[in-house]
């Protein structure tokens, strides 16, 4: 189980957080194209009538989940279980929301470095790394008083 990338975007389709694991996507052309057709394909979908998954190309499945104004996409390997790619993902935004208090957009956009470092404590070279909030948000809180 290897996670490919894991986006977030607003509802206007700009990047907000990204984490490339592999290296296809990036900087380059092709990888502002892929992340304009990533959010097509994500905020055209019926929230209620639609599931969270949807595969992308030949070897990527995006798991995605809509929280108030963010899409969290993450790219990941056709074979790989969606459920435990999207419990991460709402892991990931409880934690964000804890450590900041109520997260909302601008918090991402202005503490990005502290965003990033709590994916890191999360997910380390495209593996899933730790599953526990109170664990993450024990070590969030350590590293940020070094800070």
């Amino acid at each position: 189980m290897a996670i490919q990338y894991l986006i977030c975007l607003n509802k206007q389709g700009i990047v907000r957080l990204a984490r490339f694991f592999q290296p296809f996507l990036g900087d380059s052309k092709d990888g502002h194209a892929t992340i304009a057709q990533i959010y097509k394909l994500v905020s055209s979908r019926d929230l209620k009538h639609q599931s969270n998954f949807v595969e992308f190309s030949e070897s990527t499945k995006l798991i995605y989940k809509r929280y108030a104004g963010l899409y969290f996409v993450m790219g990941v390997d056709l074979r790989d279980e969606e459920l435990i790619y999207l419990s991460h993902i709402h892991l990931f935004v409880e934690v964000l929301d804890a450590f900041f208090g109520n997260v909302c957009e601008l918090d991402i956009v202005f503490n990005f470095y502290k965003a990033y470092m709590i994916l890191d404590e999360m997910i380390i070279g495209g593996e899933l790394q730790e599953a526990s909030k109170d664990v993450l948000l024990e070590r969030l809180t350590y590293l940020d008083r070094l800070s």
